[in-house]
């Protein structure tokens, strides 16, 4: 069995996942987890106990979740094309400490003001946390772009998966009106760099449900029930 890569839609972080399988170039597959309806189900929970996406089912059946862990077992198999590091390294330390900020900060900037936009609330409570996300998203907008100082890429010249899981999240800006990522020009030239990107291009006509051509390894899709029964056959 080849690893089977369950994102959840609609835009949901799996997208940095999806470009980074591309990006590696091994066969894969994807399941689609429809947000809400399906991730909470009982069947995704068979996946993932905690009901989140994305998780990556590997050949063994062995399931990884949380987008850091995956994109850690995806950079050790591309350590050969520069996409990952050695661990103990200090290209591995800069790898692993530019992920978690993504995780934390850049993430974490959008929480509030998704669920502004995802639940009845009043005025002012929306308020508030509109501008409480406002604020973490500005200063993690700003820490980014003094990371990219002489960069081109988030750790340097070459693209890694910390630049594939960027791309997930940094798009999130279009749902919700508070910055301008224009104000942050290595940032925008960044994001602008990887929305050309093909496999980053890819990911988007996979979220979208349109036909798409694969520059890596895709081999298709399957639904969560045959994804499990996959799974059964390789324990």
């Amino acid at each position: 069995m080849i690893p089977t890569l369950f994102y959840g839609v609609p835009s949901g972080c799996s997208f940095g996942s999806i470009v980074a399988l591309e990006w590696l170039g091994e066969p894969y597959r994807l399941s689609r987890v429809e947000m809400p309806a399906d991730v909470t189900s009982e069947t995704y929970r068979r996946i993932n106990p905690v009901a989140e996406t994305p998780a990556l089912m590997l050949g063994n059946g062995r399931v990884i979740s949380e987008s850091m862990a995956i994109m850690n077992h995806l950079g050790w198999l591309g350590i050969g094309k520069g996409l990952g590091f050695p661990q103990g390294s200090d290209q591995f330390d800069l790898f692993n400490q530019v992920l978690a900020y993504l995780n934390t900060s850049l993430f974490n900037g959008f929480s509030p003001l998704w669920y502004a936009l995802e639940h009845e609330s009043d005025g002012s409570s929306k308020d508030a946390l509109r501008t409480y996300g406002a604020t973490l998203l500005a200063k993690a907008h700003a820490d980014l772009e003094e990371m990219l100082r002489g960069k081109k890429w988030l750790l340097g010249e070459r693209r890694t998966l910390a630049d594939a899981y960027f791309a997930g999240i940094a798009r999130w800006t279009k749902y919700h009106d508070v910055l301008d990522r224009r104000d942050y020009p290595a940032v925008q030239n960044l994001f602008e760099r990887l929305e050309d990107d093909p496999g980053v291009r890819f990911a988007h006509a996979i979220e979208r449900g349109e036909k798409s051509i694969s520059n890596g390894g895709f081999r298709g899709e399957v639904s969560l029930k045959d994804a499990l029964h996959l799974r059964q056959q390789a324990s």
